[in-house]
Formats: structure tokens, C-alpha cells, sequence
């Protein structure tokens, strides 16, 4: 197998979360292009429907399952889809997630909930979830966690994303260690600040500019930049990495 053969999905079947837009959209995009049938998994049906034409269009093969990533029995019927029409899934991403600017002390039990449930809860029981039905059917496999450099660091004004980030990074590496023997790796990406619908309104006021300024490569990140590291994560070519949780960050973190 020659080198970039290695960095091929073809026979994967990939179900990515939050793929409606931005992160998870451009995986969906990398991973059709590389040979997957692509699972497009998020709550804006008409969103998933343009991506998945697009796919089909640019020669790949995807489908959608429209599903709240915080209703286990919708999740699950978004992997029943996913068999239906293409087979175990056998590379999971779990992308989805939300964003909220608040203090310590101005964190309510209600967005404490909200973030808790898409950022950290969606994550394990997905992730779970696909490992059991790898399992079951006697597969290998590969899973890949969306965290943040917010759960490397100590974040102002991000307390409960930052939180559930952290705590998304202790999961990937303890669902390694558990899966590793069933031939399942479980990897993190944990981006700094890419471009994308959420962080649009941040990175174009003063402060997310001055901030990514400050980056040592002095900007920041569109969500091109995750490639590489996803397809690493995704296929053969990382077949020998598990466990880890990889910043993707212009050097962000040098920074403290």
C-alpha cells in the first residue's frame, strides 16, 4: 500500500455529527473525497440536504439521519441508517457541540445542562454507542472526538465549555484505553479558533482579532486546516495512534 493509499476511507462508513455546517461539514466533505460513505447526523435537515447533495454531485456517496445529538433514541436511529444503507459504522465523529460566553459565576444550572449535554454527554454515549455495534459486529474501527484547546487551558469567560472540553479529552483517553483491544481507536482533534458559522461573530469583532493576532502564526484557522489531521486520525496511515487529543491551534497554546 503505497502512501497515500494509506490516508484512504474507501469502504469506511463514516457518520459525523454536526455535520450541517462548518467542522463537522468539511470532515463529511474530506471523508466522502477520500472513498467513505459519509452519515450526515445534525438538526437542520435542509442544511444536511444542500451538503449532501454536494457530495453526491462531487462523486461521493452520503446519506442523511436528522437527529438532536442529545436524544440517545434519535442518535440511535441515526446509526440504524447508517447500516440500512451502508454497513456498521466503522468511523465515528463526534463534532457536534455549543458555545456560550459566561463566567463561573454567571453559569445558571440551565446552560450548565445545555453545554454539558451536547459538549460532553453526546460525545460518550455516541461514541459508546458506536463501539457497541463495532463490537457486535466483530469490526475494527476508528473514533474521533472534537474537544478544544479551551479544554487544555484555562479559558476566560468559557467556564462550562471549557469544562465539558476537558472532560471530552479524560473520555477519549479512557474509551482508548477500554476499546483499544477491540481494535477501535479513539483520537481528539482540539481546535483553537477556526472560522466557522458559531465563531464568525467572535473573530470579526475587535477582540477575536487582536486575539488571533497574537497567535505565533498570526491568524486563525479556516476549517481546511483540520484536514491533515483528520484523515491521519480517520484512517490506516494513524493506524498506530490512540488515546491522543491533538491541538490544531497556530501555536495558541505556547502562549498559556
Amino acid at each position: 500500500m503505497s502512501i497515500t493509499d494509506r490516508f484512504r476511507l474507501d469502504g469506511r462508513t463514516a457518520l459525523i455529527t454536526g455535520a450541517s455546517s462548518g467542522i463537522g461539514a468539511r470532515f463529511a466533505e474530506v471523508a466522502a473525497a477520500q472513498g467513505a460513505n459519509v452519515v450526515l447526523v445534525a438538526r437542520r435537515i435542509e442544511k444536511l440536504a444542500a451538503l449532501e447533495r454536494s457530495i453526491k454531485e462531487a462523486g461521493g456517496r452520503a446519506t442523511v439521519a436528522a437527529a438532536d445529538v442529545t436524544d440517545p433514541k434519535a442518535v440511535a436511529r441515526a446509526f440504524d441508517i447508517a447500516e440500512q444503507q451502508f454497513g456498521v459504522v466503522d468511523l465515528f465523529v463526534a463534532n457536534a457541540g455549543i458555545g456560550v460566553f459566561e463566567t463561573p459565576l454567571e453559569v445558571t444550572s440551565e446552560s450548565w445542562r445545555n453545554v454539558m449535554s451536547s459538549n460532553l454527554d453526546a460525545v460518550f454515549f455516541g461514541c459508546q454507542l458506536a463501539a457497541q455495534r463495532m463490537i457486535a459486529a466483530n469490526r475494527s474501527g476508528s473514533m474521533i472526538t472534537v474537544a478544544s484547546v479551551a479544554g487544555l487551558r484555562v479559558p476566560g469567560r468559557l467556564a462550562s465549555y471549557g469544562i465539558a472540553k476537558a472532560a471530552v479529552i479524560q473520555a477519549t483517553r479512557q474509551l482508548a484505553l477500554e476499546l483499544g483491544p477491540k481494535g477501535i481507536r479513539v483520537n481528539g482533534i482540539a481546535p483553537g479558533w477556526i472560522l466557522t458559522e458559531m465563531s464568525a461573530d467572535y473573530l470579526g469583532s475587535d477582540d477575536g482579532q487582536k486575539y488571533t493576532s497574537q497567535n505565533p502564526l498570526g491568524r486563525y484557522g479556516t476549517v481546511e486546516d483540520l484536514d491533515g489531521l483528520f484523515l491521519l486520525l480517520a484512517s490506516e496511515a494513524g493506524s498506530y495512534i490512540t488515546g491522543q487529543t491533538i491541538a490544531i491551534d497556530a501555536g495558541q497554546l505556547l502562549r498559556g
